[in-house]
């Protein structure tokens, strides 16, 4: 056991010198303690936001089928490390239906494959008419496991499979952040 004097520094090594842990033995950095890394080089940062990457999209996308369309919302990520995670935010703009008693359902896919499904029911009034619900936005932690390129897009549907329904309606800026976090 170390214990300097109380108001004293402790200094392990000099300039150049590697302090190493073994595997298996845990660092543990009591709560109330202060570890300062001023103009050092912090490898493996764990929990860390290690990049970021936003797109907009502003180009209206109508269907009035139950299969699902890509909205034009794309963007792609490359996670440095296999055990990193993926934040993602989405802003889906301009949504709702243009006619008939339908929904709007919108889904988030990372290359390819749905990982949630973030609305249903958007624009649904339980009548004929249009309606506009504005945005539908999710927040999403997704864990890709690689270290390729990683594709993440939106999709929509009419769920009436015959009325219009939208997205970017007027132009309106849809958005998709990516933020890597490192594990």
């Amino acid at each position: 056991k170390l214990d300097p004097q109380s108001g004293t520094a402790l200094e392990i090594g000099t300039s150049g010198d590697t302090l190493n842990v073994p595997s298996g033995v845990t660092l543990d950095i009591n709560s109330g303690a202060t570890l300062d890394a001023t103009g050092a080089t912090v490898t493996g940062a764990i929990g860390k936001i290690l990049q970021v990457v936003n797109t907009i999209y502003t180009s209206e996308t109508a269907s009035s089928s139950s299969t699902y369309a890509d909205t034009g919302l794309t963007l792609n990520i490359t996670p440095s490390a296999t055990t990193s995670k993926v934040l993602i935010q989405v802003c889906q703009a301009g949504v709702g239906k243009n006619s008939a008693n339908t929904k709007c359902q919108i889904k988030l896919l990372a290359d390819g494959v749905a990982i949630h499904q973030f609305e249903d029911d958007a624009g649904y009034n339980g009548a004929t008419t249009s309606n506009y619900v504005g945005s539908s936005s999710t927040t999403y932690l997704h864990s890709p496991s690689t270290t390729s390129a990683v594709t993440y897009k939106t999709q929509f549907a009419s769920s009436a499979d015959a009325a219009n329904v939208s997205v970017n309606t007027n132009a309106s800026d849809s958005s998709i952040t990516l933020m890597e976090v490192g594990a």
